[in-house]
């Protein structure tokens, strides 16, 4: 019998598993791997006192968005409905404006907490450093937007 014939859900091992091997050809934009990214979110999810549901969310957060794993996949994987709902929540869409995006995170139970330790890791002064002036200075603006429009604190 498959997993998915038991309807068992995936392990947060399986699931890390699994976010690692999808995204193992992809890298930051300073040329890290990809996956530590996804290891300090998962973190800072699991810091914030975040659900075994969301700390697989955080795994999961970019992997539709990057065309990592399908949506197609997500909607049968052996994940429960709320990390499924988180990663869509997660998940920016073409041409979707920052407003409309913050929105969905709001209203979507458990997504604020992974967002949360999304713009953190992305905005670690250390990772910003690395940058180019002009990317860094755009990037923090966008953090920093995306902060206020989901009512987080600076930092």
């Amino acid at each position: 019998m498959t997993r998915n014939d038991t309807h068992e859900i995936m392990t947060p091992g399986e699931v890390e598993a699994l976010a690692r091997e999808a995204h193992a050809a992809q890298t930051d934009k300073v040329g890290r791997p990809y996956a530590e990214h996804l290891r300090e979110v998962a973190e800072g999810v699991r810091a914030r006192g975040g659900s075994d549901e969301q700390i697989a969310a955080a795994w999961l957060h970019d992997a539709v968005e990057d065309d990592a794993l399908s949506e197609e996949w997500l909607h049968g994987a052996p994940l429960t409905q709320r990390t499924k709902d988180i990663v869509l929540a997660l998940t920016k869409r073409p041409d979707e404006t920052p407003e409309s995006y913050a929105q969905r995170i709001l209203a979507t139970p458990g997504a604020l907490v992974v967002k949360e330790a999304d713009l953190a890791s992305n905005a670690d002064p250390a990772r910003l450093a690395l940058l180019d002036e002009p990317t860094r200075a755009r990037l923090t603006r966008k953090y920093a937007t995306m902060r206020d429009l989901l009512g987080l604190s600076a930092g």
